[in-house]
This record gives structure tokens, C-alpha cells and sequence, in this order.
């Protein structure tokens, strides 16, 4: 019943992308209504990617990767949270989806792998077991990728999150000297040394700067560009701060003592998740000191209490 269940899987499988490469998918209603509402918002303010991924992708993993986001888009399958940790790590949405789907048929070569070797060392196994072993590796395989840009996104996010706590300080500042907006925005930024790249210590300092300065190219005020880059980024703290510099533009608003206020609770919720992190070690810690001092007290009294079960 194996063999025959494979054959048919597979005949049904090469049957199924024949289908779809002669007659491709018309794009799906999510599609159809998000480009309704781009058409219909016309008017709004113009957009672009604020930050380029900077990762060499091969050809091949080029083309592949441009498919699949094809796919995903003509369903509707916008992926916000992977591509804001992308755009954050500086890695493309393209290549990330060709690596997934190599990993996953990387995965699948387990399946003639185990089976070779069943043959080889003679054991009678059915053929069931190696494919399943071969799906379970390309389903782990397949999803590797997003927990490995959510653990280093949730890294950066936070190293993030403690510079935009600095540069909100810094916009107080000169707009307490009497500086515009733009003007402050631009010294505020230029604190950070412009060739540092984005695995120094002004990484994030740099991505607000070349955000303020793609605000020139695109045509709109810099607190825009600022709350694009942290809808593109997942930085709620950058949203917040382009929604209380546009009130200083259109209402005239003083904000100063507001951004004051956000960088001073930006530093208490770090502070807080600092110690938190502290006190998780500590227990940690303390777990681990006492199974040693457990299986210390096991390895004393174990000869002794063999002595007495043998007297």
C-alpha cells in the first residue's frame, strides 16, 4: 500500500503544479481590495523603503524568492511581522522566503537518505517511517528561519528602543534652544558618527539618519519619514514620536516637556526589564546551585546507603 500511495502523491503533485503553471492564480480578494484602497487613497503621503537590505542574495535565490513573494502576494499574505524583522536585521523578504523553501526541501532529502541506509543495513522497515521523518524535518526546517530573525530582531529592537530613548532627549534639547523641528531633528541625529555601520554602536542612529534624509527625496516632512520608518520597522516608540512632532507642525502644540516625559519612561521600562532579566539569572542560578549541591549529597551518601541495603 506504500508504494502505490507515493507513486499516486507524487503523479498527483506534478499534476497539480502543471495545472498551475499553465493556468496561473488570479489574484485574491485581499489583494484586489488593498488595491482599491491605494487606488483611492491616492492623495496620501508617498511612501518608500526607508531601509534597503544590505545582504548579498545569489540569482538563483533571487528569482526564486521574487516568485514566492508573488505567491504570497496574490493571497494576500502580507507577513508584517517577518518583513518588519527583516527590514530591521537589513535582510530582503525575497531571500528569506527562498531560504525557507530551500530548507524545507533540504529536509525532505531525509526521506531517500533513511531509506538508503534501511536497504543497506538490511532491515525490514517500512518506507512510512522514513517519510514521515522526512516531513517532520522539512515542517522544523521550514520554520527555523523565523525563530531565528524573531530572537535577533527582539535584540535589536530593544538596543533600538534605547537609542530612540536618547534621541528624544536630544530633540527636547534644541527645541528648548529655540530650533524648529526639522532643525532639531537634524542635530539630534547628528550625534552619531555618519560612517558608522549598522553593526557599530550608532547602527540605529544611523537608520533615523538616512530616514530624515530620504524625507528630502521623497517629499515629506521629516516626522512622517519617522513614523514610516517605525511602522516599517515595528518601533511603536518612533510612531509616537512622529504623531507628537506632527502637532507641533499643525497645532503648534509644546511638545518639549512630552518628549522629556516618553524618554524618561522609556528608561524606566528598560531599567525594568533589566532587572527583570537579572532576577530570571539569579533563579536560574540558584536552581542550578542547589541540583549540585543535590547530586553532592546523593554521591556522599550513596556508598553508604548501598552498604546498608547489602548488610
Amino acid at each position: 500500500m506504500t508504494e502505490p500511495l507515493l507513486v499516486g502523491s507524487v503523479l498527483g503533485l506534478g499534476l497539480f503544479l502543471l495545472i498551475r503553471a499553465l493556468f496561473p492564480a488570479r489574484p485574491g480578494l485581499v489583494t484586489r481590495l488593498l488595491a482599491l484602497d491605494a487606488a483611492r487613497e491616492g492623495t496620501t503621503v508617498p511612501r518608500m523603503q526607508l531601509v534597503l537590505p544590505d545582504e548579498e542574495v545569489s540569482a538563483f535565490r533571487r528569482n526564486l524568492g521574487v516568485r514566492l513573494a508573488r505567491f504570497y502576494a496574490a493571497r494576500g499574505w502580507e507577513a508584517r511581522s517577518a518583513k518588519a524583522d527583516l527590514a530591521l536585521l537589513g535582510k530582503s523578504f525575497e531571500g528569506f522566503l527562498a531560504t525557507k523553501m530551500l530548507l524545507a526541501v533540504s529536509g525532505l532529502l531525509a526521506f531517500p537518505l533513511l531509506l538508503g541506509w534501511l536497504v543497506v543495513m538490511g532491515w525490514g522497515v517500512s518506507p512510512t517511517i522514513p517519510l514521515w521523518v522526512a516531513l517532520a524535518a522539512a515542517g522544523v526546517f521550514f520554520i527555523l528561519p523565523d525563530l531565528q530573525i524573531k530572537r535577533d530582531a527582539a535584540r535589536m529592537r530593544r538596543d533600538f528602543r534605547h537609542v530612540v530613548g536618547a534621541f528624544l532627549d536630544l530633540v527636547a534639547m534644541n527645541l528648548a534652544g529655540g530650533r524648529g523641528v526639522p532643525e532639531a531633528l537634524m542635530m539630534a541625529v547628528s550625534v552619531g558618527s555618519p560612517g558608522a555601520d549598522d553593526e557599530g554602536a550608532n547602527w540605529a542612529m544611523n537608520r533615523i539618519r538616512e530616514a530624515l534624509g530620504n524625507a528630502r527625496i521623497v517629499g515629506i516632512t521629516p516626522w512622517q519619514a519617522l513614523g514610516q520608518l517605525g511602522d516599517e520597522i515595528n518601533v511603536d516608540e518612533l510612531r509616537d514620536l512622529s504623531a507628537a512632532l506632527g502637532l507641533v507642525a499643525d497645532d503648534g502644540a509644546k511638545v518639549r516637556a512630552s518628549l522629556t516625559a516618553r524618554a524618561a519612561t522609556l528608561r524606566r521600562r528598560e531599567l525594568a526589564e533589566v532587572e527583570g532579566q537579572a532576577g530570571e539569572r539569579s533563579q536560574s542560578m540558584l536552581v542550578a546551585q542547589l541540583l549540585l549541591c543535590a547530586g553532592f549529597v546523593i554521591f556522599l551518601s550513596f556508598p553508604a546507603a548501598m552498604k546498608m541495603l547489602g548488610s
